[in-house]
């Protein structure tokens, strides 16, 4: 199951996470954020070593913006504190796992 990100929890759940955490910036409104979302509770709730969190930039507009959240869906995959790669716009799982995969030097 994804975890809500809002400004009160970003600095424990995302930068101070021992494991690597997936943020999916969205909207509500946002169509292909919905087609994304199944997606994403389905990476969540695998075992890959990956925490999902979403993050509504409507909600928590200051984070999207320091993020570069100008267009959505975005997905940054955090390691270590630090974003250590993005995908934008709507993707299939195939290209999310190869995202995790690749932040993860696999």
């Amino acid at each position: 199951m994804s975890l809500k990100i809002t400004s009160e929890n970003f600095e424990q759940e995302v930068l101070n996470s021992t494991e690597p955490v997936l943020v999916d910036f969205y909207a509500d409104w946002c169509g292909p954020c919905q087609m994304l979302a199944p997606i994403l509770e389905d990476i969540s709730d695998s075992d890959i070593g990956v925490k999902v969190g979403k993050l509504n930039v409507d909600e928590e507009m200051p984070l999207a913006l320091q993020y570069g959240a100008r267009s959505i869906p975005l997905l940054i995959l955090f390691k270590d504190g630090k974003p250590a790669a993005k995908s934008l716009g709507y993707v299939e799982k195939e290209e999310i796992l190869k995202l995790i995969e690749g932040a993860n030097g696999n």
